[in-house]
């Protein structure tokens, strides 16, 4: 599969998603895994995901530890015909808090897509988190694996 159509379907993902699942760790030895379900948006580009956060979260606190963080975002309907139409995507990349006159633009981009958050948003403990993405695989009809590299790409099976 191409990088273009691999990057389309992921654009197409991201438009019918509002939320997607988010790993986190503290990076010890000993940490365990953390998820949380938020809301996002992803950049034109798809280079950067966008999400607030609490700054009195767990979440938060494990991204200010490692910011290692990953992502799924899928359109599973939970039906039987799942394992050959659902659509699965895994970000990889690094999350930090966003400031300044950046913060500014990325809030407006996230507000378009999420009006109703917007008293969260804007409250002052909250933090516009962004993901810098890595890598996104893709796993189509419950085996099929592609890996965007942003510009490359590589088919796998699973």
């Amino acid at each position: 599969m191409n990088h273009v159509l691999l990057e389309r379907q992921v654009r197409e993902l991201f438009q019918q998603q509002l939320l997607g699942v988010l790993a986190t760790n503290t990076g010890s030895a000993v940490a365990e895994p953390y998820v949380s379900l938020i809301a996002f948006v992803a950049t034109e580009d798809l280079r950067r995901l966008i999400f607030f956060t609490s700054r009195n979260t767990r979440k938060f606190n494990n991204i200010v530890t490692n910011s290692q963080v990953s992502m799924l975002i899928d359109n599973r309907t939970n039906q039987a015909g799942d394992f050959q139409t659902a659509l699965a995507v895994t970000v990889l990349g690094r999350a930090i808090e966003q400031h300044g006159a950046e913060k500014s633009s990325l809030q407006k981009l996230f507000l378009a897509r999420h009006p109703e958050l917007e008293a969260f948003a804007l409250d002052s403990s909250s933090a516009l988190i962004e993901i810098l993405v890595e890598r996104y695989i893709l796993v189509s009809r419950f085996q099929q694996v592609n890996e965007l590299v942003m510009h490359s790409y590589k088919t796998m099976t699973a």
